[in-house]
């Protein structure tokens, strides 16, 4: 719970404007979060950068998706490479 708490309040720091933290919710920070420690570990991705492609991938995505970020993006390339530029992915 107390890792959610964290990761709730570091995306609402990350998102570009407070209307993106209010389209949040419950199942989008579970999938954030998967996305974030599937990614961790990968090179040149600092956690602020990791929290930026996750959150923007998962707002590309459709609100009935039931695949996780980390396999839709293998799916949508174009999309994961919009995201890594957005977050600063280099």
């Amino acid at each position: 719970m107390k890792y959610l708490v964290i990761a709730l309040a570091l995306l609402a720091v990350a998102a570009p404007s407070s209307s993106f933290a209010q389209k949040m919710n419950a199942d989008d920070v579970k999938w954030v979060n998967q996305c974030i420690d599937d990614n961790k570990g990968e090179a040149g991705g600092t956690p602020v950068i990791v929290r930026a492609y996750c959150s923007c991938m998962n707002e590309k995505m459709d609100s009935n998706e039931t695949r996780s970020i980390s396999t839709w993006e293998k799916a949508n390339p174009g999309a994961r490479k919009a995201c890594e530029k957005q977050a600063g992915w280099k």
